[in-house]
């Protein structure tokens, strides 16, 4: 079954529901982002796998813009009753604070956590053509020119401009960043020659990785990928300042501030038995996504933590691009 085909199944499984989630209204699942990305994936995946533990028709709802924000408010101004919740990402929680001065949501207070559902590392790919195959040629080819090389990145304050900005930061390596309105555009013009760079998700690389346009140099993450096995990882490269490094987007279900206790136990219960399923992890690993399930109080302390890591990063290497405020 390919993408479109289960994207497809999934809502016509949502949009039927059955008599026995006749009695309550449907669960609004928000993703904060358009139809067709990573994380829209990922929640129709889930809404189909927890309705019936649940025991309630569960209807996903796509609510685009700000960076995630526009989704994360509604879910954040919504009744804490259990009838609305949240795919938040590491933006949502844990880097939107540092880029937007007036966030209209806060991570911390205007949500429950429920639980992680997993991480999106991202691969480092440059165009076929190019004689870079490793990262300590990348660095090397950075810092022999004047003007270092482009990466391109879905916007500022992405996960895959941090991602950048960190092996920048790890390695002293000169880069320019180009941001775009989306990954998509930016893939285009890295095959087309028009940047040298960029860090990725695996899932929208991977055809051109098969079809030989694009080369991976490493993958972010701490451990090799399944889906890319002879890729390693950057800490691997032996490049001096990587031993340590690691950056990963992530996913996380998270309802409005105030759900009862038991509620939100029930939902985290739920969420952690479908992601321990073997062929939906089979699934997920096959996109280049790690299902991570986790309690609430473990994706809490995600949270301090990444929030913590990616400010510190923001502040020293980003400041002079964020708005005043």
């Amino acid at each position: 079954m390919n993408r479109r085909e289960l994207l497809l199944r999934v809502g016509a499984a949502i949009a039927l529901p059955g008599a026995a989630h006749a009695q309550e209204r449907p669960i609004s699942l928000v993703v904060p982002y358009a139809p067709g990305g990573t994380t829209d994936m990922l929640g129709r995946l889930l809404a189909q796998e927890l309705a019936p533990l649940l025991g309630r028709a569960i209807v996903v709802e796509n609510m685009p813009g700000a960076g995630s924000g526009i989704g994360a408010t509604h879910v954040a101004r919504a009744a804490p009753d259990g009838a609305t919740l949240l795919v938040a990402t590491s933006t949502t929680l844990a880097i939107n604070p540092w880029i937007y001065p007036k966030l209209a949501y806060d991570p911390v207070k205007d949500f429950a956590p429920i639980g992680m559902i997993g991480a999106v590392p991202l691969c480092v790919v440059v165009q076929a053509a190019l004689p870079l195959h490793d990262i300590a040629g990348l660095v090397a080819a950075a810092n022999a020119r004047a003007d270092g090389l482009t990466f391109g990145s879905a916007g500022n304050g992405s996960p895959q401009h941090l991602a950048a900005e960190l092996l920048k930061a790890a390695t002293d390596t000169r880069m320019t960043h180009v941001p775009y309105k989306g990954s998509a555009p930016a893939l285009v013009d890295l095959m087309a020659g028009r940047l040298d760079v960029m860090f990725s998700d695996i899932a929208p690389a991977l055809p051109h990785l098969k079809n030989g346009r694009l080369r991976a140099l490493a993958v972010t993450s701490a451990q090799r990928q399944r889906v890319l096995p002879q890729v390693p990882t950057v800490a691997e490269s032996g490049v001096a300042g990587t031993a340590d490094y690691e950056a990963v987007a992530w996913q996380a279900l998270v309802a409005p501030a105030g759900m009862p206790a038991d509620r939100v136990q029930r939902v985290s219960d739920a969420l952690r038995s479908v992601l321990t399923r073997a062929a939906l992890r089979e699934h997920l690993e096959s996109e280049g996504f790690e299902p991570r399930p986790g309690s609430a109080d473990e994706l809490a302390a995600r949270l301090r933590s990444d929030s913590e890591r990616w400010g510190r990063l923001i502040r020293s290497r980003l400041g002079a691009m964020l708005p005043a405020g």
